[in-house]
């Protein structure tokens, strides 16, 4: 099932990543919005807009996805948040999930289980 109505907002400093994801996720039939900084992304996000956020948590000039998690930010945009990370470890895990991630991912991420998560985190059936 597409997810045409919602959004998925891809926010990862790597430039290659965010291609990667973006491929994968329209092959789905998913929009997508892909920045390169939380900045970025809380600038272009508008109101109406539904979907979920991935969120890296290792980004540019020592920022970090749980950092942006944690400081309550992504509730001000009504958006589930699934963090990924290529340094993962079961705190960090432990952490994301108590901030408020709807799941968690170390790269490389898994794309049956991202859409999944996805869907989950859309309430749309699979």
């Amino acid at each position: 099932m597409a997810l045409k109505s919602n959004t998925v907002f891809v926010v990862d400093d790597d430039e290659a990543v965010r291609d990667s994801l973006r491929l994968l996720l329209e092959s789905h039939g998913m929009r997508v919005e892909a920045h390169a900084s939380t900045e970025e992304f809380a600038h272009a996000y508008r109101p109406e807009q539904h979907g979920c956020l991935i969120l890296d948590q290792n980004l540019q000039a020592g920022k970090t996805g749980l950092d942006f998690l944690a400081s309550g930010a992504p509730a001000q945009f009504h958006l589930p948040v699934i963090l990924v990370t290529g340094r993962g470890n079961d705190a960090l895990r432990a952490q994301a999930l108590r901030a408020g991630a709807v799941a968690y991912f170390e790269k490389p991420v898994d794309g049956d289980q991202l859409m999944a998560a996805i869907r989950a985190a859309t309430g749309r059936a699979s």
